[in-house]
């Protein structure tokens, strides 16, 4: 009995895992502008946005390595490759123009390097842990050919 109610425990978290995984893949859509804005009725680009949820996916993806069921893990893994190939074309298709972004692209902004913040009275924070976090930062930063 209680192997029955084991499995039908863990297939419950499975469907619920998937169905988290599609939630996350639907707003990366909606953001990518495969699927129109319920307010506007139209496909709205917001590389941003579509990115941030991309990310996550692939966040999810490290982190529960290991510990996903083949099903799962094919779920996952499916959805976060054509996410990230959809990214690549719809950026290509605001770099040419030919789709407009919500958001304008700012590549001279990524590729600077962040700068810290001059020495001031109110900051508290010392030198070294500033440096730190912008190394954090660089760690955590992913493209999908943009």
């Amino acid at each position: 009995m209680a192997e029955v109610q084991t499995n039908t425990q863990s297939g419950e978290l499975s469907q619920r895992f998937i169905e988290f995984v599609m939630m996350e893949a639907q707003n990366a859509a909606l953001f990518l502008g495969q699927i129109p804005n319920p307010q506007t009725g139209k496909g709205e680009v917001n590389l941003e946005l579509a990115k941030m949820f991309i990310d996550q996916l692939g966040m999810i993806q490290d982190k529960t390595r290991g510990n996903l069921t083949n099903e799962e893990a094919a779920v996952l893994r499916n959805t976060l490759s054509n996410l990230q190939m959809a990214f690549v074309e719809v950026s290509r298709q605001v770099r040419e123009g030919t789709t407009e972004s919500a958001t304008p692209p700012e590549p001279e902004a990524e590729a600077a390097e962040p700068t810290a913040p001059a020495p001031s009275s109110e900051t508290t924070e010392p030198p070294s842990a500033a440096q730190s976090e912008s190394e954090s930062r660089k760690k955590f930063t992913k493209s999908y050919g943009a």
